[in-house]
C-alpha cells in the first residue's frame, strides 16, 4: 500500500494511550496493516506500532527473519497483534540494546522481562496466545510499550548506556528498531 511517515520522539501523539480495535477484518484495518508492514519493511524494522504512524489504535506488527540491522537475532515470526495483553512468566529482567524508528540514530540498554506470555488477536479476530523469551519477548514488549505511550528511553536505567548508534558502535552497520 504505502510507506508512512514515522513520528519521532517529541511528537505528543507518541505519548498517548492507544484505543482498542473494536472491529476486525475490515478494509480499513487491512489497509492500516498493509501500510504498517510496508513501512516496517522499507526501514528494516523489527516491529512497528500503529501510534508510530499517527494511528491511535492497539495494533502492532513485528517479525524478524534475516535482518542486516539484527545479524545475531533469532528469528521472530511475522505477527499482527491487536489489543495485546502481556503477562511476565518470571520476574527476571534482561538488559539489551534497543533502538526505535521513532528515536532514529540512537541506541540504549533497556531492561525487559526475559520470558512472557502475550495474548491478543490477529486482523481477523482470531485469538493469539504465545509464550516467548529472548529477542522475541524483547520485541513484543518494545512494540506494546508504544500502545501505552512509552518510548524505550523512558525505561533506560543507566544513561551512560544510551547514545548515538555511530558513536556507540562505530564499526557496525546497525540502524534503528
Amino acid at each position: 500500500m504505502a510507506v508512512r511517515e514515522v513520528l519521532r520522539m517529541g511528537d505528543p501523539r507518541l505519548l498517548a494511550r492507544a484505543q482498542p480495535v473494536e472491529e476486525f477484518d475490515t478494509p480499513e484495518l487491512h489497509a492500516l496493516l498493509a501500510d504498517m508492514q510496508d513501512t516496517m519493511a522499507a526501514l528494516d524494522g523489527a516491529g512497528l506500532a500503529a501510534p508510530q504512524i499517527g494511528v491511535g489504535l492497539q495494533v502492532v506488527v513485528f517479525g524478524v527473519e534475516q535482518n542486516p540491522r539484527y545479524p545475531d537475532a533469532e528469528e521472530v515470526p511475522r505477527t499482527v497483534l491487536i489489543n495485546p495483553t502481556l503477562t511476565p512468566l518470571a520476574n527476571d529482567l534482561e538488559d539489551g540494546w534497543e533502538g526505535c524508528l521513532s528515536v532514529p540514530g540512537m541506541r540504549g540498554v533497556v531492561p525487559r522481562y526475559a520470558r512472557l506470555r502475550y495474548q491478543g488477536f490477529d486482523q481477523y479476530g482470531k485469538p493469539i496466545d504465545r509464550s516467548v523469551d529472548g529477542f522475541h519477548a524483547r520485541v513484543v514488549q518494545h512494540e506494546c510499550d508504544h500502545l501505552i505511550g512509552v518510548l524505550y528511553p523512558m525505561r533506560i536505567r543507566d544513561f551512560r548506556q544510551f547514545g548515538f548508534t555511530e558513536v556507540l558502535f562505530p564499526d557496525e552497520d546497525i540502524g534503528d528498531d
